[in-house]
């Protein structure tokens, strides 16, 4: 499996996007990552999630690391 994120083009009702983009403030997340975690929970449920699916990314900025510091 290919380590690069996908990119996707999606076209949503305008008020679902502001719904979605509310939610995801609520959250502190963006809206991609939103979407991302609804789709994860939606394989989950119908038991249809991958094998080789990553666990997502942390929310909130990346941690500095030791060579970071400086």
């Amino acid at each position: 499996m290919s380590t690069e994120r996908k990119q996707l083009l999606l076209r949503i009702d305008p008020a679902l996007h502001d719904a979605l983009a509310r939610w995801a403030a609520d959250d502190l997340r963006s809206v991609n990552a939103q979407i991302e975690m609804l789709l994860r929970q939606a394989l989950a449920k119908a038991g249809r999630s991958p094998a080789d699916l990553r666990p997502p990314n942390p929310r909130g900025r990346p941690r500095k690391s030791s060579s970071d510091a400086g």
